[in-house]
């Protein structure tokens, strides 16, 4: 081989090196689809910025709005739409609070089983992970209930289950002192989030995250001005301009909250 021949297989194989590393390097796409138990606290904002500081990046988006179901997102295409142009690596689930449960009706379950199902298997043909993120009930009978039927769901779509009411009673209970709820009472607060991001995780990567971390993005309340559900960054500027832009999880309640996690019975 001559000498400009070794030139160019070294200009080459650098060009390939540099491409590679560049590609490496850029985060995996996470896309959250739910409801408010998603946008309250801004879950996907929180497992990004939980993700970046324990050395996992991921660029989290969402389709959410209030009361959604997941029905609601296979008859509108979104889910559809966002992975034929955005190609997202993981895609999480979260249905609305009840349905699985058939409130109101038994149909309500019925197509809420379908909606996963029709959901998992078009986010596994574009080459994505397929995760059921569990709601979660207050009442001890309820909770167990809603954890064997999402369970069940997540079961016959054949994807991972992330469980979280029964995590959130056991937790809640051994630390009265964090706020798991709004002031409403109902939808997460900064406890449950981060509970909600740490249980992810370790359905993603296997393992706990360690470290603390900032959140520099909206930090939704009840009152979001998310109002249809259209694609959207998880960091993407607020529609309204009094919501919270930070929050700090310091790396004591991290390891606070793993700790009661992994005494949780599983």
């Amino acid at each position: 081989m001559g000498k400009w021949s070794v030139v160019g297989l070294c200009l080459i194989l650098a060009t390939l090196a540099n491409a590679l590393a560049a590609q490496a390097a850029q985060p995996e796409k996470a896309l959250f689809v739910g409801n408010s138990l998603i946008y309250v606290g801004n879950l996907p904002a929180t497992f990004a910025a939980m993700s970046e500081a324990n050395g996992q990046p991921v660029h989290s988006q969402m389709i959410v709005r209030g009361g959604a179901t997941l029905s609601q997102r296979v008859a509108d295409g979104s889910v559809q739409q966002a992975f034929s142009t955005q190609r997202p690596a993981i895609l999480v689930l979260q249905e609305q609070g009840g349905t699985l449960l058939c409130m109101p009706d038994k149909n309500a379950c019925n197509q809420s089983q379908a909606a996963v199902t029709a959901l998992s298997e078009m986010g596994r043909k574009n080459g994505a992970r397929v995760f059921l993120l569990g709601s979660y009930q207050g009442h001890p009978r309820a909770s167990v209930a809603l954890v064997e039927r999402e369970s069940a769901a997540a079961k016959q779509a054949d994807i991972p289950y992330v469980e979280i009411s029964e995590a959130l009673r056991s937790a809640s209970t051994t630390a009265p002192d964090l706020q798991w709820f709004d002031a409403d009472g109902g939808h997460p607060g900064p406890a449950l989030t981060l509970l909600d991001a740490i249980q992810l995780y370790r359905a993603i990567h296997g393992r706990y995250p360690e470290r603390g971390f900032t959140v520099d993005a909206p930090i939704y309340g009840t009152t979001s001005g998310l109002d249809d559900a259209t694609l959207r960054d998880a960091n993407a500027p607020a529609p309204l301009s009094d919501t919270p832009t930070r929050i700090t999880y310091s790396d004591a309640v991290v390891q606070r909250i793993n700790a009661m996690l992994q005494a949780t019975p599983r």
